[in-house]
This record gives structure tokens, sequence and C-alpha cells, in this order.
């Protein structure tokens, strides 16, 4: 059975993201990550939490 947002979980896990780390970029606690996780995000959370893995990535090829 496929999980809700494999998409976005693929990215995270594939990039060694923590989930707490991607939580903080949006400005979320992890605990509200974990709950939009579980089932399919509305267009704008999947953005936002889109945007703060591009951010992340960045900031990796900066540092």
């Amino acid at each position: 059975m496929k999980k809700a947002n494999e998409k976005i979980r693929e990215r995270i896990e594939a990039n060694r993201f923590l989930y707490w780390e991607v939580a903080e970029k949006v400005g979320i606690a992890q605990s509200n990550l974990s709950v939009w996780l579980r089932t399919e995000m509305r267009e704008d959370r999947k953005q936002r939490v889109e945007k703060a893995i591009d951010e992340l990535l960045a900031e990796r090829k900066e540092g």
C-alpha cells in the first residue's frame, strides 16, 4: 500500500534530512509535520515542504 505523500518522504530520506530539520525550515513543530504527512497534503502545505527541502539542499551546497 502506498503511503501518503510518498514523494516528499522519499525526498527527505534520500537527501538524509531529519524530519525535524524540514519542519524547522517550514516553521512548524516536527509533530505537525508528522500529522501533515499522514494524509495527502493540501497543495499549499506541499509547496511549503518542497520549498523547505530545496532550501536545505541549497544550504548544504553552500556549506
